[in-house]
């Protein structure tokens, strides 16, 4: 436990927080990225095409992204329970109007606006909230509160499509609405805003975007969602093309949210000890490599390796990401700044899986997509190799 400015931070408080941001990042993340199980289904029904289906996920990512600049401001001036309320009401609202969709483009409006809205509440709020509450600790608290993500992916997408084959798409979607708005509910009666840290006030967000670290830090993440999108939708479809079982096709996504949680934790541990910036470029390199794996893989236990490697880099660049931004530019404030930086994620994510989509169906194979992919997360790599340390480090 340590204090600043004779307020007491990494408290037992602090720690129940983290706990509810665990939880409420497992919900919303476990819907979110279990897509990938009920992209099949879905195509089949609305006899839609790879790229036109994949777009329901793409408006999901695209609006948690740019409404975490939003959920992030409300956060800084409301404190994290009502924020998670509304969330809560969005994911159990939104599925159930994509349970009774008879169009695709109503699952536009109830899938992506809905989950997207949910996990905008769910994720940047938590981060920046948890981030506020620490000091010494704060990679650790962090790694910590966003395993919840891996966790929520690991049992997602398994659990969906556990669900579908007993009972359908559709009653599947209502279960996970209902599901995850309780475990929201649960997270905001526990979660608390952190104390108000005495000194300067923040960073006006103006003179944030024109730091050289802020813009290098957009485009990487631009670059590195628009890679890690293409596998969260296309990797179980592909594997299953390649005479996967469906189950263990979508028990890949979980491999990728296992391996994840590992890599939130250890990673951002690391970053403490030999530097986070080090740490957080070789994350970006890692997605780099893992793509290179998938686009060789001829069997299951290549896919397996693919998931691994792209786990553990995905988890310590989201573990290490609002701590490097914290440290750049200040805990106070940080839920607008962090909610500013993924409205790239947003961008990227609207850009890849439907351009993966329209390699897929115009190739008809998913080598080139998954080609495509690495070459974006190479392309964040490279941006953030001008990087130096700051601060702590």
């Amino acid at each position: 436990m340590t204090s600043r400015g004779g307020l007491v931070l990494d408290s037992a408080q602090g720690w129940l927080t983290t706990a509810a941001a665990f939880v409420a990042m497992a919900a919303v993340f476990g819907v979110a990225y279990s897509f990938g199980a009920f992209f099949a289904p879905m195509a089949a029904e609305f006899g839609a095409g790879s790229g036109t289906t994949s777009l329901v996920f793409s408006i999901t990512a695209c609006c948690w992204f740019l409404l975490g600049s939003v959920s992030g401001r409300a956060v800084d001036r409301l404190g994290p329970r009502p924020v998670l309320l509304a969330g809560a009401v969005a994911l159990a609202g939104g599925l159930l109007v994509t349970s009774t969709a008879e169009r695709l483009w109503v699952a536009y409006l109830g899938y992506g606006l809905g989950v997207g809205v949910a996990v905008a509440c769910g994720y940047v709020p938590m981060v920046a909230t948890v981030g506020a509450w620490f000091d010494r600790r704060r990679a650790l608290a962090v790694g910590a509160a966003v395993a919840g993500i891996g966790v929520g992916t690991l049992a997602g997408a398994p659990l969906a499509a556990h669900l579908i084959a007993v009972y359908g798409w559709r009653r599947a979607f209502v279960l996970l609405g209902l599901g995850g708005a309780t475990l929201l509910v649960a997270a905001a009666c526990v979660a608390r805003r952190p104390p108000v840290m005495p000194g300067a006030p923040p960073r006006a967000l103006r003179e944030v975007v024109r730091t050289r670290e802020f813009r290098l830090m957009y485009l990487a993440t631009f670059l590195a969602s628009t890679a890690l999108f293409v596998p969260f939708v296309f990797l179980p479809a592909s594997a299953a093309a390649g005479g996967v079982d469906p189950v263990a096709a979508a028990g890949l996504i979980g491999v990728v949210g296992a391996t994840s949680v590992a890599g939130r934790l250890a990673i951002g541990a690391l970053g403490d000890r030999i530097g986070r910036v080090r740490t957080f470029r070789a994350c970006f390199a890692l997605i780099g490599a893992s793509f290179l794996v998938w686009l060789a893989a001829t069997s299951l236990p290549w896919l397996v390796a693919f998931a691994v490697l792209l786990g553990v880099g995905y988890g310590g660049w989201i573990a290490l990401q609002p701590t490097v931004m914290a440290d750049w530019f200040g805990v106070r404030g940080l839920g607008a700044v962090v909610g500013l930086v993924y409205t790239s994620s947003g961008v990227g994510a609207l850009v890849g899986p439907p351009l993966a989509g329209l390699l897929v169906d115009a190739t008809g194979g998913y080598r080139w997509a998954i080609a495509a992919a690495g070459l974006c997360g190479w392309g964040a790599f490279l941006a953030l190799l001008p990087l130096r340390a700051r601060g702590t480090w």
